[in-house]
């Protein structure tokens, strides 16, 4: 069996669990194939199996990989995204950073995650992603996003008219400093902290959540995931920023955008004993009273 292995930097603090990390890789007997910038940072200060070998982009995780592993916060876990793109490899989470709602698996259970993937005893969630259109270049090509698509004011100009269609039909024109377009598994992100509400993984819809809006009767509004939303913008700024996850891009005001479903999804792995409930209640505090 061969992993790859998605990491940004290696801090000095988490030397030891990255340790045992590989170690376990090794008792399994699992290749690991670790990203070339990660690896020339960790060479020297990490003893790793004589069987690793690396990769330096996409085009090197082909059919041979099992899984990729991620190895960080929610935000490497995005980066990891970008990498496996439409070839249905499992991404594997192991939280290093704060929160860890993607990363799901703790430090604290990397020896029982490591010896699921060798026994084939998890379970795959499919996630949706989001695919943007414009009629202009962006985002090279990777064009899609597992959290979120959104439109934002550039600094400190005034709020922007985003006017916002459902397949052709006028839905409304969000007068606010942006506006989120979110998957379920982005449900719990950026939208959540703008009011957005909490959609369950596998639920066919998507998420519109304006960013500070000029109308209090403006609520976000859930719709399915089989519509085209499409955007046009006003603004006295010549400029906007469109994101899609951590990457953004500054465009002109005058960009055409449209996001649909994306026509693959991400396989991600969970251990069987977490579910979306037990991440509800563990790291959003969900329902949690002092009280009781």
């Amino acid at each position: 069996m061969k992993v790859a292995i998605y990491s940004r930097v290696l801090d000095e603090s988490q030397q030891q669990y990255i340790q045992l990390f590989f170690d376990e890789l090794h008792k399994e007997g699992i290749v690991p194939v670790i990203f070339l910038p990660f690896y020339n940072e960790v060479k020297t200060q990490l003893s790793l199996p004589e069987t690793t070998e690396t990769f330096s982009s996409h085009v090197d995780l082909n059919d041979q990989i099992d899984f990729v592993i991620s190895l960080g916060g929610d935000g490497t876990l995005l980066d990891t995204v970008t990498l496996v793109r439409n070839k249905n490899i499992p991404v594997v989470g192991i939280n290093f950073g704060r929160l860890g709602f993607l990363a799901s698996i703790g430090r604290e259970e990397m020896s029982e995650a490591i010896k699921a993937l060798a026994r084939r005893s998890y379970i795959i969630d499919r996630r949706t992603l989001i695919h943007l259109d414009s009629n202009v270049p962006m985002f090279n090509d990777v064009p899609y996003a597992l959290n979120e698509f959104a439109i934002h004011k550039r600094d400190t100009s005034p709020m922007v008219k985003i006017h916002t269609y459902l397949n052709g039909e006028l839905l409304n024109t969000y007068w606010a400093d942006g506006l989120i377009l979110a998957t379920p598994t982005g449900s719990t992100g950026y939208s959540l902290s703008c009011d957005g509400p909490v959609v369950f993984p596998d639920a066919c819809s998507l998420v519109l959540t304006p960013i500070a809006p000029h109308n209090l009767n403006v609520r976000p509004i859930v719709i399915p995931d089989n519509t085209i939303i499409s955007f046009e913008v006003e603004s006295r700024a010549d400029d906007i920023i469109c994101a899609l996850d951590s990457r953004r891009e500054i465009v002109n005001k005058s960009v055409l955008l449209a996001v649909r479903k994306e026509n693959f999804m991400l396989n991600l792995v969970r251990l069987n004993e977490n579910n979306f409930l037990q991440t509800l209640r563990n790291k959003l505090s969900w329902g949690l009273d002092k009280r009781n």
